[in-house]
């Protein structure tokens, strides 16, 4: 038995809507660490102030559209959107939105947190909007609210140990949907409580997610880059709702997840693209494991958007109370090595077993990459090679489509990516 370092009490609002109960895990002296994360803030800042993030979407929108063109899943992920649209711009139009009553200066974290669990979310905290984490394209649309309710979605257990799968994924775009539309009825109960709500779609964020979740102590970043919270692991959707409600801040937790999976491995060593590294670095200032997203994502595309790392997590599996006692009763990872845990099968490819992984040529992971500007410039002059430009009409037309596309990223990322939502939402 190994010696217990603290215990974390997990309240119900972090255990989903059902939860009658709170719940202790023991967290063994080896593992522990830092609260939330291990980060040094004079580099978050620097990096903040010289090389400001920007989401995939926008920096790697070559990959995006490539992704849509070649995907396996393209039918339901084009129902997806179409369904989703309605939800994505009612988001973006959220934080214009005036308050429907008189604010009055108390506390409403207690209410907040409530009518979340009673809409269906699996978890709710509360703590400052960090700005730092702004994508570049979304900085004038986020509002300067200072605080941000943390929520995340239960994804179904069933389906996501079926992962990679047409009916898995499907589950993932049908959390993302009820997510959504549930941020918007939580938008308009914070401000029926006299108070602004931006509402940042779980498919459209303002900002990098994850560690505004783990200052909310909802969780810590495990080494397949997900959250893991201590009742769903990464069987979850995150999402945001920036607010000037006053609040009460929840705070970071040690939940043992860095040393854990350190130990642990079982996501690094079953990934079927080799995207995951076994120990952490730092990365803008902060101590993390980092994924190579090369080698990650082009599995995504043509896989069922994969999710291989989420379905073996151990924790993700059997829930961190029960992997943190059975390891520091047995020193040992519950389920691995086995089958129950580390086996899945991809379409095509076959099933594989613990220690048994696909193989793919060097040429499976030459993949699009870059800005849209770059991505329309290169597809110019594919054209212009296969003959594609003629004289005449036709090829005017070709120089005017593509002279109205890149107009539209010189004004700005964030526009481009409008701009391409709703021409492929036009398509329905």
């Amino acid at each position: 038995m190994l010696k217990i370092g603290h215990t974390v009490k997990v309240p119900t609002t972090l255990r989903g809507p059902n939860a009658k109960e709170e719940i202790t895990i023991p967290i063994p002296q080896e593992l522990e660490g830092v609260p939330g994360a291990n980060k040094d803030e004079d580099t978050v800042n620097y990096y903040t102030r010289n090389y400001p993030v920007e989401s995939h979407n926008v920096e790697n929108f070559a990959y995006r559209q490539w992704t849509r063109a070649i995907s396996d899943i393209k039918e339901i992920r084009d129902e997806h959107e179409r369904l989703n649209k309605p939800i994505v711009l009612q988001a973006r139009e959220s934080g214009d939105i005036e308050p429907t009553a008189e604010p009055t200066g108390r506390d409403v974290t207690a209410e907040i947190k409530a009518k979340a669990m009673e809409l269906g979310y699996a978890m709710v905290g509360m703590t400052a909007y960090d700005n730092r984490y702004t994508y570049v394209s979304k900085r004038k649309w986020v509002k300067p609210y200072p605080n941000v309710v943390c929520l995340a979605m239960e994804q179904p257990y069933e389906k996501t140990q079926d992962i990679p799968s047409e009916p898995a994924e499907e589950a993932v775009f049908a959390t993302y949907r009820k997510e959504g539309a549930a941020g918007l009825d939580l938008g308009d109960f914070i401000r029926s409580l006299g108070y602004h709500a931006q509402v940042h779609s779980p498919n459209d964020p303002g900002s990098v997610v994850i560690p505004m979740l783990v200052a909310a102590g909802m969780g810590q970043q495990g080494a397949m880059g997900y959250l893991l919270s201590p009742h769903f692991g990464s069987r979850h959707r995150l999402m945001l709702i920036t607010t000037d409600a006053p609040v009460t801040h929840d705070q970071p937790v040690d939940y043992g997840v860095p040393e854990f999976c350190t130990i642990c491995q079982v996501c690094v060593n079953r990934c079927p693209g080799r995207a995951l590294q076994r120990d952490q670095v730092w990365w803008r200032g902060v101590e993390k494991f980092k994924i190579v997203a090369k080698r990650c994502r082009p599995v995504m595309a043509r896989y069922a958007a994969c999710g291989i790392c989420m379905k073996v997590c151990p924790i993700q599996r059997f829930g961190m109370q029960a992997v943190m006692e059975h390891y520091a009763t047995t020193g040992q990872v519950l389920g691995k090595g086995t089958d129950h845990l580390e086996g899945y099968e991809m379409h095509g490819l076959g099933y594989f077993g613990p220690s048994e992984l696909p193989r793919f040529g060097s040429d499976f992971f030459h993949i699009p990459e870059g800005y849209g500007d770059a991505y329309l410039l290169d597809g110019l002059k594919k054209k212009i090679e296969s003959g594609d430009v003629p004289d005449g009409p036709e090829g005017d037309k070709v120089w005017q489509d593509f002279r109205e596309q890149l107009r539209t990223y010189v004004r700005g990322p964030a526009d481009a990516m409008y701009a391409e939502y709703e021409a492929d939402m036009d398509e329905f």
